[in-house]
């Protein structure tokens, strides 16, 4: 699938992918901070979000092959991939598949591991929006707001509404809610085994519970030089809640 991005700066290739329900736009500041400094980024729209099409197969095989079909495209030599969340488990995925591509690579508040139901809430809110009935941001931040009480979630998600017809005044989400919905159980599923020996940055929000140390030992077979870094004060949205403290440490980590 051709994946949509942004695309900032000039020189060695970093491509960054966004979590769940997430969206390249998410990652704008920080990636023009990294383009400024040496680095060729590409901030990747994941398949059945933002402006990447839509598709009823939705797999970490998938999202990987997307990823290796657009590093081709852009003939893009000893990449560094950045994964947050599913974007860090797609970055996974990708190492066991194609172990030999990526020089680098930064994985963000996830593990390897099966994880258990925790949206169903989100997902219950956003199919409680009857975009028939639902003509504005505010009156769907109400909605939002029966279901969800965090006004950062509110905003994130509510940062995926787009008019699908401006003269019929129709809005709609540019994540495909329908498969993400049916095919939820496929992000939650772990990473199968394997061993890399690249440079691995971990990289955990302190008050986050997405990375115990149990993870930090499998993270350790897999990439033997793995480090961790936690960042204080940090959920799981660590590089949004801590950015200038998330930019110095990938930024040493890739200079």
């Amino acid at each position: 699938m051709k994946l949509a991005y942004r695309e900032y700066g000039e020189g060695v290739p970093l491509i960054i992918l966004h979590g769940l329900f997430g969206q390249s736009d998410n990652w704008s500041t920080l990636a023009k901070q990294f383009g400024e400094k040496g680095f060729r980024v590409f901030a990747i729209d994941q398949r059945n979000h933002g402006l990447s099409p839509h598709s009823d197969l939705w797999t970490y095989d998938h999202m990987a092959a997307d990823l290796k079909m657009f590093i081709d495209e852009h003939q893009l030599k000893n990449p560094i991939l950045l994964g947050h969340s599913m974007g860090g488990k797609t970055v996974m995925f990708f190492d066991l598949l194609y172990p030999n591509i990526a020089a680098k690579v930064i994985i963000c508040d996830i593990a390897a591991r099966i994880y258990p139901t925790h949206h169903s809430e989100v997902l219950k809110a956003l199919h409680s929006i009857d975009f028939d009935f639902v003509k504005t941001r505010k009156d769907a931040e109400a909605s939002l707001g029966l279901h969800i009480t965090d006004y950062g979630t509110k905003q994130f998600l509510l940062k995926n509404i787009y008019w699908k017809d401006t003269g019929n005044n129709i809005m709609d989400w540019r994540f495909n809610l329908k498969v993400i919905s049916d095919n939820y159980d496929n992000i939650r599923c772990p990473v199968p085994e394997y061993k890399n020996d690249k440079p691995c940055l971990i990289i955990r929000g302190e008050l986050s519970n997405y990375i115990n140390e149990d993870d930090m030992a499998d993270f350790k077979v897999r990439y033997p030089a793995a480090k961790l870094e936690t960042i204080a004060g940090a959920g799981h949205w660590v590089h949004a809640e801590k950015p200038k403290e998330f930019f110095e440490l990938v930024f040493a980590f890739i200079s």
